[in-house]
């Protein structure tokens, strides 16, 4: 039997509500499998940590999670602490300490999930966003100069390494063309005349080793504007962190709702672990409240079972979560019409394993 080692960071607001479901769900999936099963360890790190330890994290929790063969996050956030240090201490840090480059976030609407796009038939949304995780905009370097003067100043720098584009650009060639799809690059080249010139240069020179994967370029507001108007033109895509991030909770939005909008933080060699985590956010609103749906949380648990080679359980849970969209409304949680409790959602899920 294989034994996965699964560190768990329920982290802040409905995480450790939505986590608790979503280790519900995977401990049945491996009873019914027999093959696997996974030891989970808690780690209380988050707003709350920080709040007692002036961290979000210990100065050991890099060297702590590396010992483990994934790593399962709630949501980061909560008020009163800044969002750039709930963020980066924690969510950030992890990212680039396991070179966890490859961010895949699924656009898919399942038929019974609400897309607020008119005429509109689920094999129109059906994306898959590659984005580039460990550098980009989100890199953390520049400087604040003339602090509290008129004349302050600051400089936020994007880092785009030739190995960075390269190595991101080419697993998005490689899904297209195993999955046999289109590939779409979305950057903002007229506008930003050294990075993202740089990106559509080794796009297209990658391009050259795949020519049998029909492409297309698109500046970023080009994008945006085609996702809503005409979803069904993009099937693989590859961006930059920044644009990845913006442009996938767009995509959430036309896809159901954040409350299906899972993602995971992949390093692809396995070198070290991958994280993977709902994209939804803490949520402080309903916190508490027992009513945050718990199927973004359970869909990134698919993709940890992709991941580890069980794609016919990732393709079971995602099917499962389309059933209830379909048949059992009533076991939805509010955000999705129903009238059912966290809980209550998943173990109907449950029951349909």
């Amino acid at each position: 039997m294989n034994v996965y080692k699964i560190a768990v960071i329920p982290g802040d607001g409905i995480g450790p509500e939505v986590m608790n479901e979503s280790l519900k769900v995977l401990n049945k999936i491996s009873e019914l499998d027999g093959g696997f099963k996974f030891e989970f360890t808690h780690f209380p790190w988050g707003c709350k940590y920080y709040l007692e330890t002036s961290e979000m994290m210990p100065t050991d929790g890099i060297d702590i999670l590396s010992s483990y063969d994934a790593i399962l996050l709630g949501a980061v956030g909560y008020p009163g602490v800044p969002d750039h240090i709930s963020l980066r201490d924690l969510l950030l840090k992890i990212r680039h300490n396991f070179d966890e480059y490859i961010n895949l976030r699924p656009v898919k609407l399942l038929k019974g999930a609400h897309c607020p796009l008119k005429n509109t038939e689920t094999e129109d949304i059906d994306m898959t966003f590659i984005r580039e995780n460990s550098e980009g905009e989100y890199y953390g370097t520049g400087a604040w100069l003339y602090k509290d003067t008129p004349e302050e100043v600051v400089v936020q720098d994007n880092v785009f390494s030739r190995k960075g584009c390269e190595r991101v650009i080419r697993y998005a060639y490689e899904l297209a063309e195993k999955e046999k799809k289109t590939l779409t690059s979305i950057s903002k080249g007229n506008a930003l005349n050294y990075s993202m010139v740089f990106w559509d240069q080794i796009f297209k020179e990658i391009g050259k080793e795949y020519p049998n994967v029909k492409t297309c370029n698109l500046l970023v507001d080009a994008a945006a504007m085609f996702m809503v108007k005409d979803p069904k033109r993009f099937q693989v895509v590859v961006t930059s962190n920044l644009f990845g991030d913006i442009l996938t909770d767009l995509g959430a939005a036309i896809a159901g709702g954040m409350g299906l909008a899972a993602g995971a933080n992949l390093n692809p060699e396995k070198k070290f672990p991958s994280m993977f985590e709902p994209i939804h956010g803490s949520a402080p609103d309903i916190a508490g409240k027992g009513i945050a749906n718990p199927l973004a949380a359970i869909w990134s648990a698919s993709q940890m079972l992709d991941f580890f080679g069980y794609e016919k359980w990732g393709k079971v849970l995602i099917e499962a979560i389309g059933d209830m969209l379909i048949n059992h409304k009533d076991k939805l949680t509010p955000d999705q019409g129903g009238k059912a409790s966290t809980s209550e959602c998943a173990d109907t899920l449950i029951s349909l394993l």
